[in-house]
């Protein structure tokens, strides 16, 4: 079992590289790291840690995330989020981008590849014949290396699928000989994936039109999440929207968006 002194040294770890907040999980980290010490041959924690920190090839750090992290999702998880998207966020984007045909929608906590995926069917859907004349690739990012490992590979099961509609199934997946369903590699294209830590300085050259920031808040102290939003403020377009969990809040006193619904906010300005 983890001393407090070991736990205390992880947790501050975590939250000044990712931002995440670990203080009151001491329970689940020991339970998420024990076998791993143990099968990677360390006495302890301390020393564990003390590899990680000089361990330059980044193995342990990502090791030790990918066990830290939760990920869990369904496609069609918050659905009324995609219909949204699909009923008054693309039809104003189709108008604002007539020129250009170039949307951008981040899907930041990604996770095993479900979430941006979804986008990308609704994308294909809304657009129909016109879809190849514009550019909606979905930008999908996450923490964790193993989750966006099985993102790109895109293999999921009959139950991870039951909720989608028929047509999209059919369409949108191949089914396996041992029975699994496979992303096609026409959809595969429509999604960019990469590993990156909320945390960072963000990359974008140009703003975003949509952010997906899905229930990953809930891992952040309220300083840190602050400051979060705030860049995603900065990073979106004037009328931009951005989707949160629908458990999760903001504090409205203390962010400048603009709540059209629980969970959907929007940047001001831009509003045809």
């Amino acid at each position: 079992m983890m001393t407090d002194e070991e736990f205390l040294r992880i947790a501050g770890y975590v939250k000044q590289r990712y931002g995440i907040d670990l203080g009151k999980k001491k329970i689940i980290m020991n339970g998420r790291l024990e076998n791993y010490i143990k099968m990677g041959g360390w006495s302890s924690f301390h020393a564990f840690m003390n590899d990680l920190q000089n361990d330059y090839t980044g193995q342990l750090e990502s090791d030790m995330v990918n066990l830290l992290t939760t990920n869990h999702t369904y496609f069609m998880r918050e659905f009324e989020h995609f219909e949204f998207l699909k009923r008054e966020i693309l039809p104003w984007l189709k108008e604002k981008e007539q020129n250009t045909k170039d949307l951008r929608i981040w899907s930041a906590a990604a996770s095993t590849g479900e979430e941006p995926y979804m986008i990308a069917m609704v994308l294909r859907d809304f657009f129909g014949l016109e879809h190849e004349a514009w550019d909606t690739t979905v930008l999908a990012t996450d923490i964790s290396t193993r989750a966006l490992q099985q993102a790109i590979d895109g293999r999921y099961s009959e139950e991870q699928l039951k909720n989608l509609p028929e047509h999209w199934k059919r369409y949108f997946f191949q089914r396996t000989k041992e029975g699994m369903f496979q992303v096609t590699d026409e959809l595969k294209q429509e999604v960019l994936f990469r590993q990156f830590n909320l945390m960072s300085p963000f990359p974008f050259r140009k703003r975003l039109h949509t952010i997906f920031l899905r229930n990953v808040m809930i891992y952040f102290d309220g300083d840190t999440k602050r400051q979060l939003l705030q860049k995603v403020y900065d990073f979106l377009e004037p009328g931009g929207y951005l989707f949160i969990g629908m458990t999760e809040t903001l504090d409205r006193a203390q962010t400048p968006f603009e709540m059209i619904q629980p969970s959907i906010f929007r940047k001001k300005g831009g509003i045809n």
